[in-house]
């Protein structure tokens, strides 16, 4: 129903305090930013939004430094949840950055678990994935080229699902609970991202910042499903942080 393809290269005389919040030493330095950023809303409910994005930042400090850092991922947010799709996912992800170090799937997990989560609803936006911000641990060239697998990797991750899914049938009840349920995508990109919030800081163009918002959304005031239904589900079974692979 929507598909948004970003790709960004920004250079200012001093960084948002988005960039810095975890780099105060270079609060008020010039930057030049690049990424890459892909968000799908499909049309049928089945087939769950995805999220992925990479990128980089560079900044001079006080003392003339070049300091580099990296970021990304992928993320899941299914509407209605089939665990098959999230172990694929959760895998695809687990090989992606296998040749960087066991450590990383595990710790980039639970950092995507810890990012994406609404915590005015105390409640997680999907089911996951990877996620990794500030990183340069492994120096410019690894750091980088474990960046780069992960967007590779993208693909393997996501097409193997909307094959599956797509041609799921589905009605007006289905079509309801995605607009529903789209409106905590839109609310977390608004009121938690960081990424949103560095574009609209750093004077990026709003309709492209805003290009992954959902089409079509709705919000409804307290709606709780019932019991033993898919729509429960969602919330018992897959919108909880849980070991995927």
């Amino acid at each position: 129903e929507r598909a948004g393809c970003g790709f960004s290269h920004v250079t200012g005389p001093k960084l948002p305090p988005s960039a810095t919040q975890h780099r105060p030493e270079l609060a008020g330095a010039p930057f030049e930013a690049m990424g890459v950023s892909l968000v799908f809303h499909p049309r049928n409910p089945y087939v769950p939004t995805v999220h992925m994005n990479v990128r980089m930042i560079s900044a001079k400090a006080a003392d003339g430094r070049e300091v580099c850092w990296f970021g990304g991922g992928m993320d899941l947010t299914p509407y209605y949840g089939f665990a098959e799709d999230a172990v694929h996912f959760h895998q695809t992800c687990q090989l992606a950055l296998a040749p960087f170090g066991d450590d990383k799937y595990p710790r980039f997990k639970t950092w995507c678990d810890e990012y994406f989560y609404l915590k005015h609803r105390n409640e997680q936006r999907g089911v996951g994935g990877v996620f990794f911000d500030d990183f340069s641990e492994l120096g410019f060239e690894p750091s980088l080229a474990m960046m780069q697998a992960v967007g590779d990797s993208f693909l393997s991750a996501y097409l193997p699902i909307v094959l599956r899914r797509k041609d799921t049938p589905y009605g007006e009840r289905e079509r309801n609970f995605q607009l529903y349920r789209r409106g905590r995508y839109v609310e977390f990109n608004l009121v938690w991202d960081r990424g949103t919030h560095f574009g609209l800081q750093s004077g990026g163009r709003s309709e492209s910042i805003l290009l992954s918002m959902p089409p079509l959304v709705s919000w409804a005031y307290q709606q709780v499903p019932a019991a033993g239904t898919p729509e429960a589900a969602l919330y018992s079974d897959f919108l909880v942080r849980r070991d995927w692979v």
